[in-house]
């Protein structure tokens, strides 16, 4: 430590230093300096806190905190005085002593230290960084592409001292807002002042976009703290709007970002929201590049805030033009975010525009790509932009849905990315090429021809290097079999049953590839034996064989809990086929052995440990009760009965967790009703008039807090071993999936297959009925019962869909 001390206390000799500024920060000496701080930081952020830390940790911190934070403090003030003399300091090496300020200011050992420089530290060093300065305007004249990269690069943040500027500020106001913010504020007020009053020629504009990026900076903090909050409006009004004329191009920039901060506020006057919008709309037509970029940012706030579209909706063929000039010239995340705003906004009213908007989208993505190829590498920006582009092609089909006539015209220009990129020169936005696939095979009325070329592209990836994408592969895939069957089935060149069951046998015997990745294989499975009810029996016993076979190897539960209902979807396909093949098999007792055992196990909170989710009982209700409809001589009476039983059960649960469902769903629209305003949070936050906490008490409630959190984390995470290894996640239905059995209602299936057994057989049924004992028999009226119930709701709300189906043809 003593020996860090010296180096960060060791001027940096003027002799020798490179006069090239390159060359000047990677100096010997600059770069001894800088990984000192490096260091500096690192221990601190590690051991600055001793309350936080392991017991065998806290001496080595407590010594830090009390014989070093304070001298490192020392050393990193006198660094910074450097910039105050106009001397030179490397911009990470500024970077990383602002970050060890920031970190110092929720300390009170630290802040009390640096309490009697914070003025200097603020007025003279932090806030002339936040300014424009000369570096900025050359870049801003020579390279105005390479100045919106910089702006936007989390990169670039990395070595910012501007960046770093910012965090001090933020974390300033945060932690120790009470004796600081008004201060701050006031300079700020200062600097509108002096710029006001200034002649036009002598105007402080620099000193101007600072105090707006101070400004902008800090609107999470204003937009919650009275008296700031309500002044907000006429702050902009009076400092910021009228920067949209200026003639400095930085400051109209500057301008369309803090509009854009405090775009969500509530206008007591409305016309200023719309004269703000429409001053954000013209500078897309800037002449200065950036200006339309940060014009760009900026509308997607006002997009989002925007209570009447009526203020947008007129111009947006012409917004829509400008986005895509600007995509023309720049390669930029955030236009794609503003523009799916725009199309998440207005949903289906971008019909009109969806096709052009899918063109100059497709243009766009292979212009990165072809930067890319030129380049040998897709850097950072282009990579971001390449993704938005898809992602911006996703936003656009979903909002179109319920308009299928639309995606035959999309797919020509689509069709060529999903073909190319589906490939290993795809592997960088393969999720978002898939999610395309996904929206374009789901939403259009019939799969083409066409689209079917990518099944064998995504077969070939999944079974090469794509098993880390299989959940998304499952989509698309389930689609193709789901909504064009007979394709799927008829097919011969190429053979699609074939080739899926050849990549879902190699994945699910691979004995090297985790039960995780594996789980989006048994559900293909059941796709294909809902989808195709009696007319793929020869895969039949293929599939149930890799079942088997994985089942026995499995340990994670929910993997076993979708291999188990492989089986029940069989049965429930072809009871006497499938019974007959797990006989063949010589498995028959062996699998429903463990299936009656899965259904029985509990946790230790009392909760059935498999088959949480209503699907996945569903499923078993089919299978386990088809079985019942088999004659006497393949089912023994036990069997028979113990089978009985297990539905009942099954049929049960189902009931409870359908109205638990339909309970909590309520629930939930009840909570968003009731959800506090931002008014009584407020309220609350400002019993102390702050956000943050501000005093010495104050940082040891944060770290109590914070430890308390820690040690309740870690109590859970042993308590959640203990109960289960498997995620809730993985038990939770999805809203959005869709099978063939949705329309069959497990009480009338099985209500109607106790009926036949009645009529067919009575002296089995009979025999079946009257060995259950008073609670199943209780059970067994209240299924018979509701299933009565069922029926006369399911025939009355089809009743009710040819109704409305009339009415609608009318």
């Amino acid at each position: 430590m003593v020996l860090f001390l010296a180096m960060l206390e060791r001027p940096v000799p003027t002799e020798g230093q490179p006069t090239d500024p390159e060359q000047r920060k990677s100096w010997e000496w600059w770069k001894v300096k800088k990984w000192t701080v490096h260091i500096m930081n690192r221990l601190y952020t590690r051991f600055g806190d001793p309350k936080l830390l392991k017991p065998e940790n806290k001496p080595f911190a407590q010594m830090f905190q009390k014989h070093y934070a304070g001298k490192i403090l020392e050393c990193h003030l006198n660094l910074l005085n450097v910039i105050r003399q106009g001397g030179y300091l490397p911009d990470r090496v500024t970077n990383l002593v602002l970050q060890y300020l920031s970190s110092s200011i929720s300390k009170s050992n630290t802040y009390q230290l640096l309490k009697p420089q914070l003025d200097i530290v603020l007025f003279e060093i932090i806030f002339p960084l936040m300014c424009f300065n000369d570096n900025d305007e050359k870049l801003w004249r020579e390279d105005p592409h390479e100045y919106v990269r910089k702006g936007y690069d989390i990169i670039e943040d990395l070595y910012s001292p501007r960046t770093a500027s910012i965090d001090f500020i933020t974390e300033l106001v945060r932690k120790r807002g009470k004796e600081n913010l008004q201060k701050f504020l006031t300079f700020i007020v200062e600097v509108y002042r002096r710029y006001d009053e200034a002649a036009p020629g002598y105007k402080p504009y620099r000193q101007k976009d600072g105090a707006l990026l101070a400004v902008g900076a800090l609107c999470d903090k204003l937009k919650q703290t009275e008296p700031y909050k309500s002044q907000l409006e006429q702050m902009l009004v009076q400092h910021v709007f009228p920067e949209f004329r200026s003639q400095v191009g930085h400051l109209r920039a500057k301008a369309a970002w803090v509009a854009g901060q405090y775009a969500s506020i509530n206008f007591a006057d409305q016309r200023n929201f719309s004269a703000a919008l429409h001053s954000v709309v013209a500078g897309l037509r800037d002449p200065e590049l950036p200006v339309r970029v940060d014009s760009v940012f900026a509308l997607r706030s006002f997009v989002e805030a925007c209570k009447d579209l009526n203020e947008i909706r007129p111009i947006l063929p012409q917004l829509l033009d400008e986005f895509f000039k600007l995509m023309n010239e720049v390669e930029n995340e955030d236009l794609v975010f503003t523009l799916e705003t725009i199309v998440d906004k207005f949903g289906e009213e971008m019909a009109p525009y969806a096709l052009g908007l899918c063109q100059n989208l497709a243009a766009a993505f292979w212009k990165c790509m072809q930067s890319a190829e030129a380049e040998e590498d897709l850097d950072e920006s282009g990579a971001l932009a390449a993704v938005g582009c898809l992602r911006a092609i996703s936003t656009i089909l979903e909002s179109v849905s319920r308009l299928p006539h639309l995606f035959p015209q999309v797919e020509p220009i689509l069709l060529p990315i999903m073909q190319r990129m589906l490939t290993t020169d795809g592997q960088e936005v393969f999720e978002e090429v898939l999610e395309i696939v996904s929206y374009m095979t789901y939403f259009s009325e019939t799969i083409s021809l066409e689209m079917w070329s990518l099944w064998p592209l995504m077969i070939n990836a999944l079974d090469d290097w794509a098993i880390d994408f299989f959940e998304n592969i499952l989509v698309p895939l389930d689609n193709y079999i789901s909504r064009s069957t007979e394709h799927f089935l008829t097919c011969k060149e190429p053979d699609y049953q074939q080739s899926l069951f050849k990549v879902l046998s190699s994945v699910m015997t691979d004995k090297n590839i985790e039960d995780h990745d594996i789980e989006p294989a048994p559900k293909l499975i059941e796709a294909v034996l809902q989808n195709c009810k009696g007319r793929v029996d020869q895969w039949v016993e293929p599939y149930l064989r890799i079942t088997i076979d994985r089942l026995r190897r499995t340990e994670k539960k929910y993997l076993k809990d979708l291999l188990i209902e492989v089986i029940a979807n069989a049965l429930y396909y072809n009871p006497h086929l499938t019974l007959n093949i797990l006989q063949k098999l010589a498995v028959a007792t062996e699998v429903f052995n463990l299936w009656f055992h899965m259904l029985q196990e509990v946790k230790k909170s009392g909760q059935k440990a498999n088959f949480r989710r209503e699907h996945d009982k569903k499923v078993c209700i089919l299978g386990l009760t088809s079985l019942l409809s088999l004659p006497s001589e393949l089912l023994p009476e036990e069997s028979l009965r113990q089978i009985f039983r297990a539905v009942l059960d099954l049929l049960v649960a189902y009931k409870e967790q359908v109205a638990e469902t339909a309970k909590n769903n309520e629930d939930e629209d009840d909570d968003m009703d009731a959800w506090k305003t931002d008014d009584d949070e407020e309220e609350e936050d400002d019993s102390d008039k702050e956000m943050g906490v501000d005093t010495e008490d104050g940082d040891e409630v944060d770290s109590q807090r914070l430890h308390k959190l820690a040690t309740q984390a870690k109590a859970f995470q042993v308590h959640a071993g203990d109960e289960d290894d498997d995620s809730d996640d993985d038990f939770s239905d999805d809203e959005e999936f869709q099978s063939p059995i949705d329309n069959v209602d497990p009480f009338v299936f099985f209500s109607e297959i106790m009926k036949v057994m009645s009529v067919s057989d009575l002296r089995r049924f009979q025999i079946l009925t009257q060995s259950l004992d008073f609670h199943y028999q209780a059970v067994a009226n209240a299924v018979a019962h509701h299933a009565e119930e069922r029926r006369v709701e399911i025939e009355k709300e089809k009743a009710e869909k040819a109704a409305s189906g009339v009415v609608g043809k009318q």
